[in-house]
């Protein structure tokens, strides 16, 4: 059972407080693109997309949709002041280069030393990899938001991922409709709970090794 509308929103308005201003931020499709709603007042950043926009700005009202700017998933989207446009070669070396100071993505599976699997199932059909190898590796700092579990209520958060990886290594937070995350010394760390989700909830839906550091904890 997927996420609902409310859940989706909460995990997205977390992510959006991770962005500070000034920053150059690439989103991946599903929550990703939700957060330039929830962006705090006076914060000023540039979105980066792989089809090659800089200032990608909220979602546009349906109806106000420009057919020619779209992210890199083919969703619409709107523009800030000071947008640029380029090809997609100069877009990936943007991100190559290392001049993307976070990304946020959706996965599939974390690993608890921080791997990344968010590109295929075994036996489904996809179009490839996309640009999300180049971002987790390169990008001065990777957030994943997702489920805390998948559909039949398995844990997506693992000692060890069983899906085939992204990247190794790279995944610096996690935000889901359970917990706030982060990685370090090959653990997931619990810094916050979400939608009244409980300490045990997150021990009991987490297949890995969590240190708990919640405030007052």
């Amino acid at each position: 059972m997927g996420l609902g509308v409310i859940e989706r929103e909460s995990i997205a308005r977390r992510a959006a407080k991770e962005v500070e201003n000034g920053m150059i931020v690439n989103l991946g499709i599903g929550i990703p693109s939700l957060v330039p709603n929830f962006l705090q007042p006076g914060v000023s950043v540039m979105i980066q997309s792989e089809n090659g926009v800089l200032g990608i700005g909220k979602t546009p009202e349906k109806g106000d949709e420009d057919e020619n700017l779209c992210n890199a998933a083919g969703y619409p989207v709107t523009a800030v002041k000071g947008a640029s446009y380029f090809d997609s070669s100069m877009s990936f070396g943007m991100i190559r280069k290392g001049c993307i100071d976070l990304t946020i993505l959706g996965s599939l599976q974390v690993s608890q030393a921080g791997d990344l699997a968010n590109w295929i199932v075994p036996g489904k059909k996809v179009p490839g990899m996309g640009g999300a190898m180049e971002l987790a590796q390169k990008a001065k700092k990777v957030i994943v938001v997702m489920s805390h579990t998948d559909k039949h209520g398995a844990p997506k958060l693992l000692e060890s991922c069983t899906l085939p990886l992204t990247a190794r290594g790279c995944v610096d937070m996690i935000i889901t409709d359970k917990a706030v995350i982060e990685i370090k010394n090959n653990s997931f760390v619990l810094k916050e709970l979400m939608n009244e989700a409980s300490v045990d909830d997150v021990l009991r839906l987490t297949d890995g090794r969590v240190r708990i550091d919640l405030p007052f904890s």
